[in-house]
């Protein structure tokens, strides 16, 4: 695996001295390159070329040179240097000259032809040194692309800035551009993930207000490895996918084969080998066509290590056996992937001594990228733990998340903080297994609570923002004692999945098939529920979710109890109250509320209940926020509402009950202690100026969407101020920086939990983002919520407030009365898309 793209591109300047046709001519192959029309800008060069090499052979060599260009940005670098070998430009043309030591030496780099290249930048220096010529800037560019190749990165990393620097100098945005994309290369090859991802989206940027659409290509799939390498798969396939088709349209060979490797390391992550191996078989065809020995070599590769995962294992070799054939430089990224995988093949082959030295030499070289020494940490525990070598297992995986837990602190915004654990997954959930298979269950709680609410937890300091503090202090009984509840942590994992259940007198662990099945059964099971009524249907899917998720911890819940889950990965996008439990509903024989209809029966004649009629339930992120949360002194009820906002929009219209909703909520607080917003006055700037920290409780009553790609770009809707298209959305990125410490924020509107899971925090949206702010509690819908339902859902939450309730039980009698209404708010569509979230 290859980290990222450079950008090659090289100043070309215009010869204003010749005549009107051939100036026409040299301009339209010129913008045709520089809008990224690489393969038509080499054909017009081509002929302008042939046209004038005999008439007017300086002009001949203006094409010549774009020409040669052009080849070099589509990855052509032998019939790059082929076209420049007879070019020899005299004294009195030193751009001419630069221009062509600056292609031949980014071609003899990518060729592996070091000390050839080295020899053209020491020409080009000379040159240089004697004045300030425009191509100087692209004589930086080769410096720093050579010394990437070299893995001399800070080196790298200063060319480039010098190139920028130069750039600015000379007004040449172009030149900007590309070397803000190589920034953002070399800031991935050190593992400075949220550097990389600001140099390659300002780099976009630039690119596309330029129009240069093969820089704009390179840089959005430089913005998929960023998001790659932080974990986050899923926006970077959608990058990878989106620049891979903008290369073929426009004739980038090179860029296209990278982007369709890179998406074939997304398909392997998630296990499909079969589709990762055709994107990797795609790009050594595409790498062979165009003479590319760095790609050939990193194809070769990705296929040796995508069969060793598929357990192909002799063909992994040959795929090896070939890259010592097409020969590999010594050191740099390619020669760790290489050893990397020849460890892999050497575990798998049983050949236990070398595969543990390769390993090694993987992990400990620093320079090597986060991700990879992570990856090589787990192949090596799992290679101690085959041999029976526990104690060392554990050393190891313990000494790598230690080495995971410092990459993240150096991150430093929530956007890349979020999916960055997903790194680390592997390496949990091997630990959480080996300590299991040595009996022992409740380390194993402690390592798999490690790895939850990270981000949530620097939000808050203290003791639970470090993890080896937060396991240290961890006692999981001692938590259930004061939440007063049973909890149930939830841990899915590749091969075999697992559930603690944690009374005040004891920890239980049960066993749960692999994270694969479970999801499935997820996410038919939620279409069941969004589709009609899996009660009068004695729907199976929530049978058997009940019977997996809840039945082997049934009798250490007490009827009528509190009961704390910690979900995990597509867990959290599961309403567990709608869960359809056997016997006789305990809520049935204990409550004043009667049912309007008997229980529906399963199969066998028994009766069944949605689990809602036995527990109250809260969704809380961790077991050390729950340990270090404090109690907090009652503080004055008082309200701030925003809601019934003017429509933004034809795609948000002001929903009837809205008015109606906000009125009534009103009625349940002394008229002296609320502020309510409504109409034009329900911004997003009344929000943020209203100081929402002074409030016990927050109400919104408006719409709201959901970002599942950019969570923290997900929305509450309110009014808008201006004619600024996003004026009426108060963000998730915003609401998180303005504290506040409300008992309960209420987001009475679709999809305030989020649509987007991410490992570790669950959930990420409206909900974790006044979590993260400092709610004590917030409630927030799964999926879009009916409007009339939802009124009288939070009429009811209220109520049970003023009468003393806890909102979490007050939220519960809500749903109830919904319930067992008799009409059709009975079904789970109108009662369960609200959750309750919480942090203490």
């Amino acid at each position: 695996m290859a980290l990222g793209a450079l950008a090659l591109l090289l100043c070309i300047p215009l010869q204003d001295n010749r005549p009107g046709t051939v100036q026409a001519q040299y301009d339209r192959a010129l913008q045709l390159f520089r809008h990224g029309y690489l393969e038509k800008s080499q054909q017009e060069s081509e002929a302008g070329y042939k046209r004038y090499k005999i008439s007017n052979p300086a002009v001949a060599e203006q094409f010549q040179l774009l020409v040669a260009e052009s080849m070099l940005f589509r990855g052509m670098y032998p019939d790059a240097l082929q076209t420049l070998a007879p070019y020899h430009p005299p004294l009195s043309d030193p751009q001419g000259r630069l221009r062509k030591l600056a292609i031949e030496a980014v071609a003899l780099t990518r060729q592996q032809e070091l000390g050839s290249a080295h020899r053209s930048l020491a020409l080009a220096d000379a040159i240089c040194g004697k004045a300030d010529y425009p191509a100087c800037g692209d004589i930086l560019r080769a410096h720093g692309i050579l010394a990437v190749q070299e893995d001399r990165l800070s080196e790298a990393r200063q060319f480039f800035l010098d190139t920028v620097d130069f750039s600015n100098a000379h007004h040449d945005r172009w030149l900007e551009a590309s070397a803000s994309i190589n920034l953002g290369w070399a800031a991935l090859h050190v593992g400075h993930f949220d550097e990389a991802l600001d140099w390659s989206k300002t780099a976009q940027h630039e690119a596309r207000q330029l129009g240069a659409e093969d820089l704009a290509q390179v840089a959005a799939g430089n913005v998929g490895w960023a998001y790659h390498q932080l974990g986050d798969r899923e926006r970077a396939l959608e990058q990878f996918q989106q620049a891979e088709q903008s290369a073929r349209r426009l004739g980038d060979t090179s860029y296209q084969l990278k982007w369709i490797s890179t998406a074939g390391y997304v398909y392997q992550d998630s296990g499909d080998f079969d589709r990762s191996t055709t994107a990797y078989l795609q790009a050594l065809a595409l790498a062979t066509k165009i003479g590319s020995k760095d790609d050939i070599v990193n194809a070769l590769e990705d296929l040796a290590q995508v069969s060793v995962d598929a357990g192909r294992l002799d063909q992994a070799a040959s795929y090896l056996k070939q890259i010592s054939t097409v020969g590999l430089a010594a050191g740099g990224l390619l020669g760790a992937n290489v050893q990397m995988t020849e460890g892999m093949l050497a575990a798998a082959r049983g050949q236990n001594a070398q595969a543990e030295s390769l390993l090694r030499a993987v992990r400990q070289e620093q320079s090597n990228p986060v991700t990879l020494r992570l990856s090589a940490g787990a192949e090596m525990a799992r290679l101690f733990e085959a041999e029976g070598n526990l104690p060392a297992a554990e050393q190891i995986y313990q000494s790598t998340l230690d080495s995971f837990d410092a990459a993240q602190a150096e991150l430093k915004s929530e956007e890349s903080q979020l999916p960055f654990v997903g790194n680390a997954a592997r390496v949990y959930d091997g630990y959480i297994h080996l300590l299991l298979r040595q009996k022992r269950s409740e380390d194993a709680l402690g390592v798999a609570d490690r790895s939850r609410a990270r981000t949530l937890a620097q939000s808050l300091g203290g003791a639970i923002a470090k993890p080896g503090a937060r396991i240290a202090a961890l006692n999981a009984t001692r938590i259930a004692s004061k939440t007063g509840a049973t909890l149930l942590f939830y841990w899915l994992g590749q091969t075999g999945s697992c559930l603690w259940a944690v009374t005040p007198a004891k920890a239980t662990y049960f066993a749960l098939p692999p994270q694969a099945e479970i999801a499935a059964r997820v996410d038919r099971y939620r279409k069941s529920v969004l589709d009609g009524d899996p009660l009068a249907s004695q729907d199976q899917g929530g049978q058997a979710l009940y019977r997996m998720l809840i039945s082997p911890a049934e009798k250490l819940i007490q009827p009528g109890g509190q009961v704390v889950i910690l979900a995990d990965g597509t867990l959290s996008q599961l309403n567990f109250e709608t869960l359809l439990a056997p016997g006789p509903s305990s809520y049935q024989a204990g409550s004043t509320l009667q049912s309007a209809q008997p229980p529906s029966p399963d199969l066998r004649g028994a009766p069944l209940h949605y689990w809602l009629d036995d527990v109250t339930i809260i969704s809380a992120p961790s077991l050390a926020m729950l340990a270090a949360a404090k109690p907090t002194p009652s503080a004055p009820r008082n309200l701030l509402l925003l809601g019934n906002p003017i429509s933004a929009s034809e795609d948000f219209p002001t929903l009837p009950l809205f008015a109606f909703e906000a009125k009534q909520i009103q009625t349940y607080f002394d008229v002296r202690n609320v502020a309510a917003f409504t109409g034009a006055q329900a911004t997003p700037a009344a929000y943020l100026a209203s100081n929402p920290a002074r409030y016990s409780y927050i109400h919104f009553v408006s719409h709201a969407v959901s970002s599942r790609t950019a969570p923290l770009d997900s929305a509450i809707i309110l009014s808008p101020t201006s004619a600024d298209a996003d004026s009426y959305k108060l963000y998730a990125r915003d609401i998180m920086r303005h504290p506040i410490d409300a008992e309960l924020v209420t987001i009475s509107a679709c999809y305030g939990s989020g649509t987007r899971s991410y490992a570790g925090e669950g959930l990420v949206g409206l909900s974790w983002a006044f979590l993260h702010a400092g709610a004590h509690s917030v409630i927030g819908a799964l999926w879009e919520a009916s409007d009339d339902s939802t009124s009288r859902l939070m009429n009811k939450l209220y109520q049970g407030i003023e009468d003393g309730q806890t909102p979490a039980v007050s939220l519960r009698l809500a749903k109830l009365s919904l319930l067992h209404s008799g009409g059709k708010f009975q079904q789970p569509f109108f009662w369960a898309p609200f959750q309750i979230y919480s942090s203490r």
